[in-house]
């Protein structure tokens, strides 16, 4: 049997790691930033009627564009940011990633440049190796803060044709004040690409606020995922000028959101009010464990997301893996001192806080 190094992979993709979280069954799975609410009952019955309906159409093509979907999109966006948009303006695709991905297609590429401010999410070097884009990194401060003076010195310094800014900030939580987010677009030769995945969860406002003043360099990419309970659905957007849409129509593959893929997100963006109402739960329950984690000691990074990350460990897997002996997995991102937990149901989010009570006094912290 061959193994992965016997194939002619291209040389940058050499050594690398697939991306994914480690996939246990435990009582409190707390590592993968999933909403712990399921969908309702009406959604689920709206659902399945709809699907029904179509069911006997799955013999044609999906309508190319999904003009049905991304006018849902552009309405629910309009709505929650307070920024007027049409279907012109949204883009949809099967999860975020792949938003990112037709973006890097269009503007990465060979001899291209991709800048991340880290650590942030992960996927984003990954997709720009499997673009041949190059990911150049700029350490985020000693708080995990995007520093406004080193990030404009690497713009200038590298160029990039690309820039990303994930706020809140996958994996610590923190947000990108808006005003740094437009001095980085200003000082940016290329486009910028602002990830908002969580951004449901944080009061501060969107970048979406800026896309009129910065046509041809702003994109905001965000998802169905979290906020949505719609982690199984796989549908992520972005919302911009008209121009980005058409450019990304230049590489989608044909027929890239199935006929299911539009409907199940169509008749969840129709059930909005009671599935958002999950985030007030979750922000509620986000901010009693940062409470608790401070009492325990613990240092936590400030998240205005579904997610803490807190720290700081002289040896973070070691504690990672007293949780789970505890019945409690959380996330290990490879981020020297911290670990990540997704905030779950409460009486999970009691279990992980007992595991944290039980563990404080046994592990070793760094300054």
């Amino acid at each position: 049997m061959a193994e992965l190094k016997d194939l002619p992979l291209r040389e940058e993709l050499r050594g690398s790691s697939a991306y994914g979280a480690p996939q246990l069954t435990v009582t409190n799975q707390l590592n993968t930033n999933e909403n712990p609410y399921p969908p309702s009952e009406a959604l689920v019955k709206d659902m399945v009627a709809a699907v029904e309906k179509h069911a006997r159409e799955l013999n044609r093509y999906p309508e190319r564009d999904a003009v049905e979907l991304r006018t849902a999109l552009a309405e629910y966006v309009s709505e929650q940011t307070g920024v007027a948009v049409s279907v012109e303006n949204v883009w949809a695709a099967n999860g975020s990633n792949e938003v990112l991905q037709q973006l890097l297609q269009v503007f990465g590429g060979p001899g291209r440049s991709a800048l991340g401010f880290t650590p942030s999410y992960s996927m984003h070097p990954i997709l720009c190796a499997g673009t041949q884009t190059e990911f150049i990194a700029c350490p985020r401060d000693a708080d995990f803060r995007i520093d406004e003076k080193e990030a404009l010195e690497a713009v200038a310094k590298h160029s990039p044709d690309v820039v990303f800014i994930t706020t809140p900030n996958n994996p610590t939580g923190d947000v990108t004040p808006i005003d740094v987010v437009e001095k980085i677009v200003q000082a940016a030769p290329g486009i910028v690409i602002v990830d908002e995945a969580y951004m449901e969860f944080s009061p501060s406002p969107s970048a979406t606020t800026l896309l009129e003043k910065y046509p041809t360099k702003l994109v905001v990419s965000r998802t169905m995922s979290k906020a949505f309970d719609f982690a199984g659905g796989r549908l992520g957007y972005f919302v911009a000028d008209p121009a980005f849409v058409e450019a990304v129509m230049l590489v989608r593959l044909p027929y890239h959101l199935s006929v299911l893929s539009q409907i199940a997100a169509t008749v969840a963006l129709a059930h909005k009010e009671e599935t958002l109402g999950t985030v007030a739960k979750l922000s509620a329950e986000r901010d009693r464990v940062v409470a608790w984690l401070k009492e325990l000691g613990y240092y936590v990074v400030p998240s205005e997301s579904n997610f803490v990350s807190f720290g700081r460990f002289a040896d973070q897997h070691a504690v990672w893996q007293g949780f789970l002996d505890r019945d409690v997995l959380i996330r290990d991102n490879g981020v020297p001192g911290l670990l990540r937990a997704t905030i779950g149901l409460p009486e999970e989010n009691d279990a992980f806080l007992s595991a944290a009570a039980d563990l404080a006094d046994t592990v070793e912290m760094t300054n």
